[in-house]
């Protein structure tokens, strides 16, 4: 008993689950119907257009403006692929991701480079071809198969009605030639009651099809286009390849710009300081040898004073290039030692959590990130507080969230020549983003989310 109850049950669950599919089969129908009606204009725009203008560009390769019209051809041609996807929409089946167009790196430019750039991606010349002959000769086979299920369907089943304003000459009574060869079906039976019968056959069994005929050609189109026009997997790898060159490139700038800063900051700083501390020194010889002890321990006093300076100064450098609390005690008793030095109250919500979870080189950026905002905040926004929190986002992909809030003025935002650039530049490094939220009359949102780790 216990066998044949699941397979009784599972045969009383089958026809359910056809006439579901057979109704699904049906919702879609109007919308590929539309679809197979739109696409066949559409095609045949194309074939028009693009004949016109690839077959003008390849005619006049020989002169400059040759290549350019070859070029806009393939544009165009993209432009077709996208409206064909759009219009897929229609059918209810699913949606088709924009494929990748630039297969260049980021630092590839000039002007010839540019203009040739479609030229070298297989996905322009593939929407030039299915612009040009898939998508005709597709479109006008679904096209005429759409029409004649949609003519016979309908008309088939409504023929009783309209039927009866034809003209009824000898030549239109095709129903009693059909009588009279089969006698045995329709023997006695009056011209119009064969016809209508048979008309209303033929309305029902197309019209039973139909969802399945409309479907497959919708579907036919579907799968072209995802061939043709949609995404592959290499797309995927080539725009993590491309996201990879942009953050190298990024991470080479902020790098290229904190050691020009650090330069100029011993130059302007210890090394002012320590040039200061040799003159010092030197005068201080002079008056040691003139016997006068007097001026000779003044200079000294102010030569102490340029040293431990000078000290100082390094040591607040050699914190942006390596800090030492971070590398002994972690993320979390660094950010709190950031938020304790603040010159503005910091309010700080560390998660424990970071400590564990987040690579040193994404710990780092955190690091230099926060003690850069937190600098940023109490020199040019004249905020009274400011609210510190770094959590791990959880998910396949583990993410540190840092934000950092202050009730100042305001007004900040990301553009050349503000240190905002710089910290976008080395958070993109990571493979990250920054976002800042800071309307006029505050408060200031920069939110930094980052990696956990970085991968080799």
């Amino acid at each position: 008993m216990t066998t044949a109850q699941p397979r009784a049950s599972a045969a009383a669950v089958e026809p359910r689950g056809f006439w579901a599919s057979y109704a699904d089969w049906w919702r879609a129908t109007p919308g590929s119907a539309v679809y197979l009606l739109v696409v066949f204009p559409l095609a045949m725009t194309a074939v028009g257009v693009l004949a016109s203008v690839f077959w003008a560009g390849v005619g006049m390769l020989i002169l400059v403006i040759g290549l350019p019209v070859v070029v806009a051809s393939l544009f165009v041609a993209r432009g077709f692929g996208a409206a064909d996807r759009f219009l897929l929409r229609l059918t209810g089946l699913p949606g088709i991701a924009e494929p990748e167009w630039t297969s260049d790196r980021p630092d590839q430019t000039g002007f010839w480079r540019v203009l040739t750039r479609p030229l070298r991606n297989a996905r322009y010349w593939l929407s030039l071809v299915h612009g040009m002959i898939v998508s005709p000769v597709l479109s006008t086979i679904s096209f005429a198969l759409t029409v004649a299920w949609l003519s016979v369907g309908l008309g088939g089943l409504t023929y009783w009605f309209w039927g009866l304003f034809l003209p009824r000459g000898d030549a239109g009574e095709w129903g009693r030639y059909v009588s009279d060869a089969v006698p045995w079906l329709f023997g006695g039976w009056s011209s119009w009651a064969v016809e209508v019968v048979l008309y209303l056959a033929a309305g029902i069994l197309f019209t039973i099809t139909m969802p399945w005929v409309l479907g497959g050609l919708a579907r036919a189109h579907h799968a072209v286009a995802q061939g043709m026009l949609g995404r592959w997997p290499s797309d995927d790898l080539a725009a993590e390849a491309r996201a990879e060159a942009m953050a190298r490139t990024a991470a080479v700038r902020a790098e290229d710009a904190a050691l020009r800063r650090l330069e100029r900051d011993i130059h302007d700083g210890p090394q002012q300081r320590l040039v200061r501390l040799q003159l010092d020194l030197a005068a201080l010889e002079r008056r040691a040898e003139a016997g006068d002890p007097d001026a000779a321990a003044a200079l000294a006093r102010e030569a102490q004073v340029h040293a431990k300076a000078a000290l100082d100064e390094l040591r607040a450098l050699s914190s942006g290039v390596a800090p030492p609390l971070l590398q002994d005690r972690g993320l979390v008793a660094a950010l709190g030692a950031l938020a304790a030095a603040s010159a503005v109250p910091v309010n700080a919500d560390l998660d424990p959590a970071i400590e564990t979870q987040v690579g040193p080189e994404v710990a780092r950026a955190a690091y230099f990130v926060v003690a850069e905002l937190l600098t940023n905040v109490a020199k040019h926004s004249g905020a009274t507080g400011v609210t510190l929190k770094a959590a791990m986002r959880p998910g396949a992909h583990a993410m540190l969230d840092v934000w950092v809030v202050d009730n100042g003025r305001g007004g900040a935002h990301v553009a050349p020549g503000h240190g905002l650039v710089g910290l976008e530049g080395r958070v993109q490094g990571l493979r990250g983003h920054l976002v800042v939220d800071s309307p006029l009359g505050g408060p200031t949102t920069v939110g930094v989310h980052l990696p956990a780790s970085v991968q080799a």
